[in-house]
């Protein structure tokens, strides 16, 4: 009897040191989790060659691939120039628009240019820059048919996953129905295919989607708030983030923006939109 108490003993106590040993791992694995991976700093960066930048690869016009297989659009002509100036190559990384913070927190990419929106839940993930553009919501349409959101009530809104305008009806329109996606495309084909009867993403590209796509016009222009758009960076990466300010205020004195907005904007949206009610200089709003 005695024998067989030391052999539980010896058990109990093994376990409990393997018990204690996975737990602790647990504890590591789940910090290592929250806290993400630490920025590269500026030296770094340098060291490597190559600024990461997370765009978006299905967002004509402010990030797309062309059918050449090259990143274009308003968001990727910053991001040329950010790392030209740097003297590194770039290297963009496509995300989708749920997934633009934790790419950052998990040090996938150096910066997001991904048509970012700034607001105070997202800048506690992330910290932002100061802003290149402004923007507000849209509502795209079959023939402009939705002029209030009003009229949404028990129908069916396609959004985008993780974007303003997904917290923006969930908010203030409880009754819309909303038919979620991961991808921008996928979100258009859906409205194409009929599955929704509307689409609201940013104004500014739903302009641009309507110019192109027979039948659908934008029926209401601007909802909710004026929104500022901004560069962003892993939470606590000072250096980064004065290095991208410091570009934004020397590019405004240059009005790099307005050049930006004329070589990548102004061809989709002609006489629709005018560069002084989208494009940011230097960071100051007006």
């Amino acid at each position: 009897m005695k024998k067989l108490n030391k052999v539980s003993l010896a058990l109990i106590l093994a376990l409990s040191l393997i018990l204690t040993a996975c737990t602790k791992q647990a504890s590591q694995t789940s910090q290592a989790a929250t806290s993400g991976s630490k920025a590269r700093t500026i030296k770094q960066i340098k060291k490597s060659g190559e600024l990461r930048i997370a765009v978006f690869s299905d967002k004509k016009p402010f990030g797309y691939v062309d059918n050449k297989g090259n990143y274009q659009g308003y968001d990727v002509y910053f991001g040329n120039q950010l790392a030209k100036d740097l003297g590194v190559k770039v290297k963009y990384v496509p995300v989708d628009a749920a997934n633009r913070a934790e790419y950052l927190i998990s040090n996938k990419v150096d910066i997001t240019l991904a048509n970012f929106t700034v607001t105070e839940e997202r800048a506690k993930q992330v910290d932002f820059a100061l802003p290149y553009m402004k923007v507000s919501l849209g509502v795209v349409s079959k023939n402009g048919d939705i002029t209030k959101p009003e009229q949404l009530n028990g129908k069916t809104l396609i959004v985008s996953k993780g974007t303003t305008a997904e917290t923006y009806f969930e908010e203030n329109y409880p009754e819309v129905k909303l038919q979620k996606y991961d991808q921008y495309s996928d979100a258009y084909q859906a409205l194409l295919d009929g599955r929704g009867d509307a689409f609201s993403t940013d104004n500014t590209e739903v302009l641009a989607w309507a110019l192109e796509n027979k039948g659908f016009e934008v029926g209401i222009t601007s909802l909710g708030n004026v929104d500022t758009i901004a560069p962003a960076v892993q939470k606590g990466n000072k250096e980064l983030l004065d290095y991208i300010n410091d570009e934004i205020k020397k590019l405004g004195e240059e009005n790099f923006f307005h050049k930006d907005y004329e070589e990548t904007l102004h061809p989709v949206y002609g006489d629709a939109a005018k560069a002084d009610d989208l494009v940011i200089e230097g960071g100051k709003v007006d």
